[in-house]
């Protein structure tokens, strides 16, 4: 996969001429280049929108593991002002600025926030701004951008977009006026195979040199070119609505690793606080009853017809009766299997047994003792109401609550990762010229 070509832009927009020559030396002759998202706690459209889960995933974590993966960036950081947002990104391998207050209102700019965090720290050399709501950003995109500003010499550059869309003046109702198009003759509208369109900053990433931020207050100075992203990449998240449309094609084109998709052979899941909301009922007859989603168990009934073989885990901390183990094998089909305080210890002889490795297992839980097998199998789920060191410790983080439809979800997500492979190679087929 690659994207279109980059064409440079001086300051005065022609297309060529000597590339500055100006630099930033270290003492070994190396600039420093850094990562920095910006991530202030006071989303007005979407409360702490950038940390809220998209397709199982922290906003914040999508571009952080891109420029993590990149290896291009001697640090990656998040500047933000809350104490959530800073959590996250530390648990995805990012340093925090914790910024001013002067830098932290309604009206500041991303441009005095970037030059705050540029004067802080002296020893950066080349900083690239990346926008926490662009989930579709590939290490790829920032390591072609990098060299043009390390290999070729510009001091800046911003991503792009090709979009084909027909502009035209505005015009305030009851003025008499009447409005003009701005990039296209309506005598000669042309088709859109005949148009090469126009390039759009989709706000994906900026890089910048010291010089440019600092002295000259310029996020886009000297020598500027662009680096241009295909559409399906460009992906911009500013209110509720562009959400389920974000996790749609995040899901197709974001980044998810450097491991290609795990593609599961067993999966164990906790009884109590995933499959059930956590709840017993006790009756005066001596009889228990638990309450199990019906999208639940078509979750698990998707992944026995895919040949997976689902495991259903009771706890001896919350012991179910063997009559009730008994109807939820009925009722699911599952063996259930009852666990020890360590569930590991317990399930290492299964997956041994099996001459699977945990690679080959997605596991799923909800409490304390379950982080070293979430830490272990290749896919692992919690709900999304488990406590936060658990979810720490798992790699997808289900919006449903457990019993509510989690299992369903984490289901979903397990048979996406054996179609992602083949989408993967379909990307490689798709007309780009016509996206």
């Amino acid at each position: 996969m690659a994207s279109r070509k980059r064409c440079p832009a001086g300051e005065n927009g022609e297309q060529n001429g000597p590339l500055s020559e100006r630099k930033h030396p270290r003492a070994d002759g190396k600039r420093h280049v850094a990562a920095l998202v910006l991530a202030r706690g006071g989303s007005k459209g979407i409360p702490l929108k950038n940390i809220k889960m998209l397709a199982g995933i922290p906003l914040l974590g999508w571009v952080l593991r891109a420029a993590v993966d990149s290896d291009m960036f001697d640090s990656v950081w998040v500047s933000t002002d809350h104490d959530q947002i800073e959590q996250v990104a530390k648990s995805w391998g990012a340093q925090v600025q914790r910024r001013s207050l002067e830098v932290s209102k309604d009206s500041s700019s991303s441009l005095e926030t970037i030059q705050e965090f540029m004067r802080l720290n002296p020893e950066i050399d080349v900083v690239c701004n990346i926008q926490a709501t662009s989930p579709c950003l590939h290490p790829f995109h920032l390591t072609e951008a990098l060299k043009m500003i390390t290999q070729q010499g510009f001091d800046s550059v911003f991503s792009v977009v090709r979009r084909h869309q027909f502009r035209w003046q505005e015009v305030k109702k009851g003025s008499g006026e009447v409005t003009k198009a701005f990039n296209l003759d309506p005598a000669r509208r042309p088709r859109r195979q005949d148009w090469h369109g126009e390039l759009c900053e989709n706000g994906s990433f900026y890089f910048t040199v010291r010089d440019s931020l600092v002295n000259e207050g310029l996020l886009q100075g000297g020598k500027v070119a662009y680096y241009e992203m295909l559409p399906e990449f460009s992906v911009d998240i500013d209110v509720d609505i562009d959400w389920p449309v974000a996790e749609q094609r995040v899901l197709r084109y974001g980044y998810f690793g450097r491991t290609t998709p795990e593609v599961v052979r067993l999966m164990f899941c906790k009884v109590s606080g995933c499959l059930t909301e956590g709840k017993i009922f006790l009756y005066k007859s001596g009889e228990e009853m638990v309450s199990i989603n019906t999208r639940d168990t078509t979750g698990i009934r998707m992944l026995q017809k895919e040949a997976l073989e689902v495991v259903l885990l009771t706890s001896q901390l919350d012991s179910v009766t063997q009559s009730l183990a008994d109807k939820l094998a009925e009722r699911t089909g599952c063996k259930v299997v009852s666990v020890g305080q360590e569930p590991l210890d317990d399930l290492r002889p299964m997956v041994e047994q099996r001459k699977l490795g945990w690679k080959d297992v997605a596991y799923m839980g909800c409490d304390t003792q379950d982080i070293s097998c979430l830490n272990l199998a290749g896919l692992s789920a919690v709900p999304g109401d488990a406590p936060v060191v658990v979810i720490n410790a798992a790699k997808y983080t289900c919006h449903s609550a457990g019993g509510m439809g989690a299992v369903r979800e984490f289901a979903e997500h397990i048979l996406l990762q054996k179609e992602k492979e083949k989408s993967q190679m379909e990307q490689q087929r798709i007309d780009r010229n016509n996206f």
